[in-house]
């Protein structure tokens, strides 16, 4: 399992989200994408789409006083 990160600190919303989507795209099966952000509705995009596509959240944290990360692996 290979770990990639997504830095999207200081994009708004659908940004976020939006390149997630792309570098989910990029990555394979088993892989973890670990997304580093700060909009706060990207609290709740990121792991809805994450359970949407079936994809696991396998860590979400706080990160400072304005920032989140989350972890989501790609499965089939």
């Amino acid at each position: 399992m290979v770990k990639y990160t997504l830095g999207t600190e200081g994009q708004v919303c659908p940004f976020p989200l939006v390149e997630a989507k792309q570098a989910m795209e990029q990555i394979e099966l088993g892989d973890e994408l670990i997304i580093n952000f700060d909009c706060t509705q990207a609290t709740d995009a990121l792991p809805r789409w994450a359970a949407e596509n079936g994809y696991p959240v396998t860590s979400f944290d706080r990160a400072g006083d304005a920032g989140w990360t989350i972890t989501v692996q790609k499965s089939a």
